[in-house]
């Protein structure tokens, strides 16, 4: 037995059109090929396809799609001795079949899973030719739909059909890329023996001790039955925070059959904990397979970082329904999270380094916890270990998103087999606190006619409800689970057909029972003012948002039009969503006016996108410990477009991240409506999300918009811990006497909220009067503001000045005299003269006052 060695074969590759419509300079071209990669990238690189991301490009190469790529390499090989040499993919999008040395190797149809196939029997002393060709990703969707039956789906192209991306088809924010490609790597593994099939860890807390487990499940060569074979032994050590280097805690244990558990025992676990409550201590578990072997004895090996910590949602009864409230180390977390989308459309250039970058923008907004979004991917090994390192919570969709599936075969086999690989390769992060089982499917199936159009067929059920749940308790018990999001706590499957119910029924609460569980939340957007946000008090809010444009330096750079207006050619085509426009429009009328010019059209759009989410924000958190988290849609983009992201398609923060910034400070000031009495009035929301108590006197003040004092109180507070107070207002505060003029301000500590009684559009706010100031600092420039006159959401569009800047504050309001400090992080150099520039900077009262 010998231990197993590892090599990529990521050179020499090429690619070419094998069949389909493909144009006459690619049809009869081979181009050099990246791998791992996509054929995109390649023809990019080879100029033979414009960028799908400028302009209106995404529908002159939409032909990518419909074209079978074959992929081809050679490599050396002479015989080393190991029994096994396994071809090891990772990845490949999507259906494809393999040739080595013009033998058939095996047809894979899941982008979501790895493949392996022992080609010991195919392998030449020499040189070796390696072929993957892969089949027209829309022609076979289509084809895999006819014969499972077509299901109801939001888009036209079925990629429920497919086990493959489902944005990679085109969403309401997405470009369609059809992608086909060894996405990730290729290697050839040789062994002897046995290998580690399987690697399972789980790290538990006890008290200020911990225990980590360790299940391994082992594959043998083949060239003995399991009893015959020299025993093979499990070692596991555990090093970090705390283990001495002359006592690392270790454990053994005898694989019997293909299977060994072992568990280390730690006199010590520091406790691993969520940004902004703790610290991240990480501990190091070394894996290894052991044998009778010539070397050191060791077969194979691996290792895992973990964290101690315990987690759970907290859904007991109460008088409104049933909570659902995140328990980290059985302290109550308040989620403060976004919606992830895959990072770029061709995802193969998604690499650590830009996922680092966007974490640390969502550290920067105030974020605890990231969901992957189930229409997108499983996210990489990268992106968990940067959360565990960082403190950011994950949540994980499987990959199941608006649309019914189908149960039968192939999909069946394949879905189980990316869920148990998925599974025990995510499970033991510690910053997993949740696994879900679809994207809007219960809700789907429950209000958007459905069961109609199914007539008795599967649209997925089993997987959510029998699957899932199965596979968890096998791999990963640890790790919480709920059926899909939206889900009501009590909610259950009858899969019996009935003549009324002919594809089964789901039981208990509705999908979308506000008492309980999560909610979605996209009425506003789609057809209310999102001022209705404060009619709802869920328990959890996992999907909602609002759309603005991207930033200008990044809308300007992707489109061409001339002239650029928010219909012309290419804004449309950067505009995925239903009605898009329209619903901007009728979603910013009742707070302003439509602007006329383009510049100010893009600045009313952004402003209003973070006024939406603000206001909504700020209404969720003021209803803590009833309502315990708000998952705002979304925090990227995956392309220059129109949409939700609060960071655009160029990695460039857009005012809506400095409303989730705001409104997920540490600590907050609000003024929210609230029954006072059984009376409609106004409260100070005070969120306290810190571990210490928040004391001192809370000042509320009624002024004209010109500075005058009209009412005032001083009342003292103490807010607890990870706690909330309502404070209501006084009605003689409260009541203005002259609603288009004044305002209330409220502030404890140096912390503020506002309260303006009319809206933009319908108030006297004064022209913008600012005067601005700057002084050069290390990495970047101050830029220093104060206001002649009251200033509304005043923000500095820095990228207009310079492509790479990010100015750290924004939506400041100030009163008459204040003034503020606002850091500009930037490479070079800024122009005072080029930021006093009313297009650069923006507040609200330039879209009320000529």
């Amino acid at each position: 037995m010998t231990r197993l060695s590892s090599r990529t074969l990521h050179d020499g590759w090429t690619l070419r059109a094998a069949s389909g419509p493909a144009p006459a300079e690619v049809a009869d071209t081979t181009i050099p090929a990246t791998v791992p990669g996509t054929v995109h990238v390649d023809l990019i690189a080879q100029g033979l396809i414009p960028d799908p991301f400028h302009g209106v490009n995404e529908a002159a190469v939409a032909w990518v799609g419909l074209i079978d790529w074959t992929y081809e390499t050679t490599f050396m090989w002479s015989p080393d001795g190991n029994l096994r040499h396994d071809l090891v993919f990772e990845g490949l999008d999507t259906v494809a079949a393999i040739r080595l040395n013009g033998a058939p190797l095996g047809e894979t149809a899941n982008q979501h899973r790895s493949y392996r196939f022992d080609v010991a029997a195919l392998l030449v002393e020499g040189e070796n030719s390696l072929e993957i060709a892969f089949r027209a990703p829309i022609p076979y969707a289509n084809t895999q739909s006819l014969e499972l039956g077509v299901r109801p789906r939001p888009y036209p192209l079925p990629y429920e059909a497919i086990r493959k991306s489902a944005c990679n088809f085109g969403w309401d924010w997405g470009v369609a890329t059809f992608t086909s490609g060894p996405w990730k790597p290729v290697r050839l593994e040789s062994w002897s023996g046995a290998r580690l099939a399987e690697v399972r860890v789980t790290a538990t807390p006890d008290g200020d001790a911990g225990f980590v487990d360790v299940e391994i499940v082992v594959e043998r060569d083949g060239a003995q039955d399991a009893a015959a074979s020299a025993p093979l032994s499990l070692i596991a050590t555990v090093n970090g925070p705390g283990v001495l280097a002359d006592a690392v805690p270790s454990a053994d244990a005898v694989v019997d059959g293909d299977r060994a558990r072992v568990r280390v025992a730690l006199e010590e676990a520091q406790r691993w904990w969520p940004v902004g409550y703790g610290a991240q201590p990480r501990y190091v578990v070394d894996v290894r397979l052991t044998g009778d072997t010539d070397g050191d004895g060791v077969l194979a090996a691996t290792h895992r970082t973990v964290g101690f910590r315990t987690v759970e949602w907290d859904q007991s009864a109460d008088a409104a329904g049933n909570a659902f409230t995140l328990v980290v180390n059985g302290q109550r977390v308040f989620v403060k999270g976004v919606n992830w989308i895959p990072d770029d459309a061709l995802p193969v250039r998604v690499d650590r380094a830009r996922i680092e970058r966007r974490f640390r923008q969502a550290l920067d907004a105030n974020l605890n916890l990231i969901r992957v979004w189930g229409g997108g991917l499983y996210e990489s090994d990268d992106f968990y270990d940067l959360a565990d390192e960082l403190g950011l919570l994950t949540w994980q969709d499987f990959l199941f998103a608006c649309a019914a599936y189908p149960e039968e075969e192939p999909l069946r086999s394949e879905i189980e087999a990316e869920a148990r690989e998925n599974v025990a390769r995510i499970a033991s992060h510690p910053s997993l606190v949740l696994l879900t089982g679809n994207n809007e499917c219960l809700e789907g199936f429950a209000d958007w006619g459905w069961q109609r159009r199914l007539d008795g067929a599967s649209w997925g059920a089993h997987y959510y409800f029998e699957l899932f749940p199965q596979i968890i308790a096998e791999l990963a018990p640890h790790v919480p689970y709920v059926p899909g999001s939206p889900f009501s706590s009590g909610m259950g499957w009858d899969p019996t057909q009935t003549r009324e119910a002919p594809s089964g029924s789901l039981t208990g609460p509705h999908p979308l029972d506000h008492g309980s569980g999560t909610v979605h939340l996209w009425r506003q957007w789609n057809d209310k003012d999102w001022t209705t946000y404060r009619e709802h008090t869920p328990r959890f809010v996992a999907e909602f948002g609002w759309q603005g444009p991207p930033t200008w330096t990044t809308l300007t750079d992707s489109l061409d039009d001339d002239p650029l207006t928010p219909e012309s050619r290419g804004m449309v085509v950067h505009q995925k969503a239903a009605e898009g426009n329209t619903k901007l429009t009728n979603g910013l009328l009742p707070h302003y006016r439509l602007p006329a010019d383009m510049e100010t059209w893009h600045w009313a759009m952004q402003l209003n996108q973070a006024n939406a989410v603000g206001a909504a924000l700020d209404h969720f958190r003021s209803w803590a410990p009833h309502t315990m988290g708000a998952i705002v849609w979304q925090l990227n983009d995956c392309w220059p477009v129109t949409s939700w992201a609060a960071i655009d398609g160029a990695e460039r923060a857009k005012p809506l991240f400095h409303a989730l910034r705001n409104a997920f400070a540490p600590r907050v000031a609000t003024i929210q409506p609230r029954q006072v009495a059984g009376v409609g009035g106004l409260a100070v929301a005070l969120g306290n999300d810190t571990g210490d108590e928040w004391t001192g006197h809370l000042d509320v003040r009624r002024l004209s918009y010109g500075g005058r004092a009209l009412a005032s109180i001083t009342v003292p507070v103490s807010v607890p811990p990870r706690g909330t107070l309502v404070v209501p207002i006084d009605p003689g505060i409260a009541t203005p006497a002259d609603a288009a003029s004044e305002l209330l301000v409220a502030e404890a500590t140096g912390i503020r909220g506002f309260w303006f009684f009319a809206e933009p559009r319908d108030s006297a706010l004064p022209a913008q009067d600012i005067e601005l100031t700057t002084r050069a600092v290390e990495g970047g420039t101050v830029v220093t503001v104060r206001a002649r006159a009251l200033t509304r959401d005043l923000t500095l569009l820095v990228d207009k000045v310079h492509p790479t800047a990010h100015a750290v504050e924004a939506l400041l309001t100030l009163l008459p005299g204040e003034a503020a400090d606002i850091l500009v992080r930037h490479d070079g150099t800024l122009d005072a003269d080029a930021l006093r520039d009313p297009r650069v900077l923006r507040s609200a009262g330039q879209l009320v006052t000529p």
